[in-house]
């Protein structure tokens, strides 16, 4: 239903924005059980989309979907031991079933490895078995104190990859591969466009040697991890005896990937695109990428609807996503607003006066500033170029996406008071040397509350390596980049 209250609006408070606006455009809703959320079909519709592009993606680079338990045996989890640390203040533990105590504890699955590992360690025999590349959509329970629609629930969604390489360098090279691919899905799909690169030791995931993350700028220039991937080298591998003969006949352990990405994702779209009026969805994304509104005039109302269906029809054939909005309890207005609210990408109008002219009305989600609210097309032209606009307006949403991030980028700082100095002001990214020293990483996150986000890859990195590190000591040993994030 249309909402008549406005939005806060990003400037006065950008998180009150957000969490308005995902309930106001239908995304989601509070559930209730604490820390939980409610995904609404709206919402969902965008994670299937996500979900099909993605899947395409992963079986393209040859991966399988399979399915593994919900509930995990802690003594899987206890195995290792940086795992266990990493996720025991979040894990949610069974201890009764069927009227009885368990005689051992069952783990909500947190995250797959320990199950997953435990699986492979049964099928895999040989290098003739290799590589294992497996997917999974699921639900994991992560028990979160301070909770956010999609950015942050005790429960979500998402999918997790898990693979099992004959060597350490496929397996570094696999872990670099599902990096790129997220990168591209970002970029392509979401318009979305991520800093790659590789987390620092004390930023990695759980149990990994080295973790990959995409970081994305959102429009209050806070960092929003979008997705990892990890080389998890063979840690899990030895915990679960892991084991495969080699080519030579020799026993030896696995080389392990994961990597994943989850409903958080719809929270960055939201953060990516929204405006003061409501969601901007990109059109590869969005579950309606036209919306038709018939103007109803009078009691014979069946040509204005026919025609509207007839364009609705028209436009599936070209393979656009339309729909037709026929309610009669809603004036045009409030049906303008409340499709405006959802981010749909483009509004096509048509009416009596505009059936006699052979006509429609067509309005664009987000507009530049010379370009009119309204146009005024022929019907045969709207229909031959609404597939051509949606491309466009796609690009275009990438394109500003990417220069809001590099005019929010600010590289070659050489101190910590500077990076302070940009942290209290407008916020963004901020480039530097490092040393690797991790008492600087947490002397900064300490007084500025911005963390190290990666270590850029290549395409990200500044024209000059920088040479001095910004902790005041030492040369730089490598570029970082430095943000406040979700």
């Amino acid at each position: 239903m249309a909402d008549d209250k406005k939005l806060t609006t990003r400037d006065e408070d950008f998180s009150a924005w957000y969490n308005q606006l995902v309930l106001r455009s239908e995304l989601a809703d509070y559930s209730p059980v604490k820390g939980s959320m409610v995904i609404r079909p709206w919402g969902y519709a965008i994670w299937e989309n996500m979900q099909r592009a993605l899947d395409d993606m992963f079986k393209a680079t040859g991966h399988e979907n399979a399915y593994f338990p919900l509930l995990i045996p802690m003594s899987f989890i206890e195995k290792e031991k940086e795992h266990i640390a990493g996720f025991k203040p979040e894990l949610a533990v069974v201890t009764h079933a069927g009227g009885k105590e368990l005689e051992e504890p069952l783990v909500v699955r947190p995250t797959s490895e320990t199950v997953i590992m435990a699986m492979f360690a049964k099928w895999i025999q040989s290098y003739r078995d290799l590589p294992l590349l497996l997917n999974q959509w699921a639900n994991v329970m992560r028990w979160e104190l301070r909770t956010r629609l999609f950015l942050r629930t005790s429960e979500f969604l998402w999918q997790e990859g898990h693979t099992v390489h004959a060597s350490e360098e496929e397996a570094e090279e696999h872990t670099v591969r599902m990096l790129g691919v997220y990168r591209t899905f970002m970029e392509e799909w979401m318009a979305m466009p991520p800093v790659t690169g590789l987390k620092s030791e004390a930023e990695k995931f759980a149990g990994a040697v080295r973790s990959y993350s995409c970081e994305a700028m959102m429009q209050d220039n806070r960092a929003l991890q979008a997705g990892t991937s990890h080389f998890l080298g063979q840690n899990f591998s030895k915990q679960f005896e892991l084991t495969f003969q080699t080519e030579e006949g020799k026993e030896a352990f696995g080389w392990n990937t994961s990597w994943g990405v989850s409903t958080r994702l719809v929270g960055g779209l939201v953060m990516t695109h929204g405006d003061d009026q409501g969601l901007v969805l990109p059109p590869k994304l969005a579950p309606t990428q036209v919306v038709i509104v018939p103007i109803l005039r009078g009691d014979d109302v069946g040509p204005v609807l026919e025609k509207a269906e007839a364009l609705r029809s028209a436009l599936a054939d070209r393979g656009v996503r339309a729909k037709v909005d026929a309610r009669d309890h809603l004036s045009p207005g409030n049906k303008f607003y409340e499709w405006e609210r959802k981010g749909v990408p483009l509004r096509m109008e048509v009416g009596p006066k505009d059936m006699e002219k052979e006509q429609v009305v067509l309005a664009k989600r987000v507009r530049a500033e010379d370009e009119p609210r309204k146009e005024f097309i022929a019907e045969d032209e709207a229909l031959g170029t609404i597939p051509e606009r949606l491309d466009a307006f796609q690009v275009q949403l990438l394109e500003n996406a990417i220069a809001r991030r590099e005019e929010n980028s600010y590289r070659g700082v050489e101190s910590v008071g500077e990076l302070a100095e940009i942290m209290e002001g407008s916020g963004g990214y901020v480039y530097s040397g490092w040393s690797g020293d991790p008492a600087v990483e947490e002397k900064i996150k300490t007084e500025t509350k911005a963390t190290l986000r990666c270590i850029p890859g290549e395409e990200f990195r500044s024209a000059e390596a920088p040479t001095k590190c910004i902790g005041g000591e030492g040369d730089a040993t490598v570029e970082v980049v430095w943000a406040r994030a979700y």
